[in-house]
């Protein structure tokens, strides 16, 4: 798996990948009647990239709603303000990435675009209502539930628990029964300065809240085998929906990436990269 949204978020670039534009921008430059084709024409090339390199998974669609006071490590990373658009558009990013033969992972489950923190340095506080957040920052997941896996956001649903998403029962029983997502869920990194602790402890805990896997994307071999150690074995129903997942890989199909490109650049006006 890689984190290749293109922008700002993006493991590889030139000449491995293209080098293009934040996906909200790319939505913006394409325009209303656009953007569903010029996201799917863009993951389908990024799919084909990664699976070029050997990659089968990649971290997208990210569907947590832009909205004025997200913050500016997020906004640019997002498709829109509203849940429908961002469904329908996030909808076509997760098909050109399994179109391509690439898993998509659906992000940051379930919702971080009305942190006003940035959760790699610290831990975001939400305010908002139980009602409100089902019927807006919620809304894009459960449309997308059927996606074979996800990553948690770190951050506090202050209406629903004062524990860290990644870290929360009852979050994570809104995201298997208010949302209804049954895919392999995995853990944003868990090395982000937004959760506070051992790493042992962060892993256990996340775990024991109901996450699948726990993902360590930055340290030492030490703290990889620190993680491994703590998260142990995966149980039964993680397993089952581990194996959900990898077969809903499919083999890639045929892409022309000249005529892809081309019509790409006619949805966008001329500027596609960054």
């Amino acid at each position: 798996f890689i984190d290749q949204e293109g922008g700002r978020v993006q493991r590889l670039r030139a000449p491995l990948a293209r080098d293009w534009l934040p996906p909200l921008d790319h939505v913006t430059r394409a325009g209303p009647e656009n953007a569903e084709s010029a996201l799917y024409l863009r993951y389908r090339l990024i799919a084909h990239e990664l699976r070029g390199l050997g990659i089968d998974g990649n971290c997208a669609p990210l569907t947590d709603l832009a909205g004025p006071e997200t913050h500016p490590f997020l906004k640019n990373r997002c498709y829109g303000p509203e849940p429908e658009t961002v469904a329908r558009l996030g909808r076509a990013v997760a098909q050109a990435h399994l179109d391509g033969g690439v898993l998509p992972v659906l992000k940051h489950i379930p919702g971080h675009g009305r942190a006003t923190a940035d959760s790699h340095h610290d831990l975001p506080r939400v305010e908002t209502d139980a009602t409100t957040l089902a019927a807006t920052d919620f809304a894009p997941f459960r449309a997308l539930n059927d996606l074979p896996l996800g990553m948690t956001a770190h951050l506090v649903y202050a209406a629903l628990d004062e524990r860290p998403a990644t870290l929360s029962p009852p979050v994570m029983r809104v995201i298997r029964d208010e949302i209804g997502f049954d895919g392999l869920v995995m853990t944003d990194d868990i090395s982000m300065k937004a959760l506070h602790g051992r790493l042992s402890d962060l892993s256990r805990a996340s775990i024991a809240a109901g996450c699948d896997v726990v993902l360590h994307c930055n340290g030492t071999l030490a703290e990889r085998a620190e993680v491994a150690e703590a998260a142990g074995r995966m149980g039964a129903a993680a397993q089952a929906r581990a194996e959900a997942a990898l077969a809903a890989r499919q083999t890639p199909a045929a892409l022309d990436i000249e005529a892809t490109e081309a019509d790409l650049a006619r949805l966008m006006g001329g500027q596609v990269y960054g």
